[in-house]
């Protein structure tokens, strides 16, 4: 009763801004221009007639790049303006499209890859860093949701686009296509209000003006800044006048290290969504052959158009869900989702268990690149955002590399009817790392949140 006209609530907080809406046009445009060359990179390095061996380099070089690109990509997001980094990265692709275009050879095609791969690692990292800056803690679920829609929606959208302009009017047409995209995410860029300071130097911004009278601070940006990056230190701090083993200290270096290269508490959450990319990138690469090989009356092209549809509708539906349902919940769903989804591929003989199987991917991996980008923003805190998004995409390279290299030995060795059920082991492994760490997981949540609650009242 008494708090009602005191803490404000998620209602109250305005989702969908101006500069938001901006960034989710970007998001779409530079994703889906990634996706348009994903399923015919390796057909065109093909056509200008590169062994097997150089087409599967061609089309893992640029996943291999951004995760080595990553943690520097994540370091400069926290330190730097995402305008100046997202610019620089759909620049980077803008380049890498046009030169797919114009490449004479295979090997100008790895080189082109290679600079994708780079710009790559800029601009996903930059740009779901930039949205979750402008995100209230208390709607960050529904915003990274949306973010996560848009990214998979846009990963449907890019691979059916590639293979239906590239059989019509050629590969090279696709990556204009793909270009074209990219300007759009230039544009989009450079017309967002907020340059995407980070917390810090917006808080030492802000806080000029009024230096002459009083300081007026931020309790949310002093938290967060104030805020180790480490979930342990805490209890380092509080030990400082005691003496720890050296096993203890080399540990806590090399944790302390690896947190500089990503986020240690958002791993958790990154390698169970790594486990549910697998099978979906592996379906990317090997329906079309998939369905060649056993002679199936269906259109692989249909799959991306249906998943793209089912996922817009499930983000309508679920759009309150994502801030008040647990991780739990989501990751019941998305197993049930990928096992229906592995099943209806596996029996599929036209295209209507493919349907089935497009419908079951908007409810495992579309449902669950939203749900695990929300969480690890809300687990890491706005102020290393950069690192916990550099985490989340260095899952996505991980599953974008190794899942079409699975595919490609699985398909290889064992009867075609086989290549799904066995991406079945997956859904085990991710319950296993679950019920590991959930425990941890929660508490970083909650410390987060608490935070928030505490600048949002001590703001009134």
């Amino acid at each position: 009763m008494k708090q009602q006209h005191k803490t404000p609530t998620a209602k109250q907080e305005r989702l969908l801004t101006r500069d938001v809406l901006l960034i989710l046009t970007a998001t779409f445009c530079y994703m889906s221009a990634a996706m348009v060359g994903n399923p015919i990179i390796a057909s065109f390095a093909g056509s200008m007639g590169a062994s097997g061996v150089m087409m599967g380099l061609i089309s893992a070089i640029m996943s291999a790049v951004a995760l080595f690109c990553r943690p520097i990509a994540g370091n400069l997001a926290d330190r730097t303006s995402k305008r100046i980094l997202a610019c620089s990265g759909a620049a980077l692709f803008l380049i890498s499209d046009a030169w797919y275009a114009l490449a004479p050879n295979d090997v100008s095609l790895l080189l082109a890859r290679i600079v994708n791969g780079i710009g790559f690692a800029c601009i996903s990292v930059c740009m779901a860093t930039w949205l979750s800056m402008l995100l209230p803690l208390s709607r960050m679920g529904a915003g990274m949701g949306l973010y996560g829609t848009v990214n998979a929606i846009s990963q449907a959208v890019g691979p059916g686009t590639g293979i239906l302009v590239s059989r019509y009017f050629g590969y090279r047409i696709s990556f204009a296509v793909a270009a074209v995209l990219c300007l759009g995410t230039v544009v989009a860029v450079l017309l967002v209000k907020d340059s995407g300071l980070p917390l810090a130097l917006k808080k030492q911004r802000s806080a000029e003006p009024v230096l002459a009278t009083q300081e007026v601070p931020d309790p949310v940006l002093d938290a967060e800044i104030a805020a180790p990056a480490d979930a342990s230190s805490d209890s380092r701090t509080s030990n400082t006048s005691t003496t720890q083993p050296a096993t203890t200290t080399s540990h806590k270096s090399f944790r302390e290290l690896f947190n500089h290269l990503f986020e240690v508490r958002v791993l958790p959450i990154a390698g169970i969504f790594m486990l549910f990319g697998l099978g979906y990138f592996a379906n990317q690469s090997f329906l079309v052959n998939y369905c060649n090989a056993l002679h199936l009356n269906a259109s692989p092209s249909l799959f991306f158009l249906v998943y793209a549809f089912a996922v817009f509708i499930l983000r309508i539906v679920m759009r309150n869900w994502f801030d008040t349902k647990s991780f739990r919940f989501f990751l019941v769903i998305g197993t049930f989702g990928t096992a229906a989804m592995l099943l209806a591929l596996t029996f599929m003989q036209n295209d209507i268990l493919l349907i089935v199987a497009a419908i079951m991917t908007a409810f495992s991996y579309g449902i669950m690149s939203s749900v695990t980008q929300a969480e690890a923003v809300v687990i890491a805190g706005k102020s290393r955002s950069g690192m916990a998004n550099t985490t989340y995409y260095a899952a996505i390279d991980l599953s974008m590399c190794l899942g079409p290299m699975l595919g490609g030995v699985l398909f290889g060795s064992l009867p075609t009817r086989w290549l799904y059920p066995m991406f079945l082991l997956t859904l085990p492994l991710a319950w296993i790392i679950f019920l590991a760490c959930h425990r941890r997981m929660a508490a970083a949540r909650q410390e987060m949140l608490a935070k928030s609650v505490e600048a949002a009242v001590s703001q009134q």
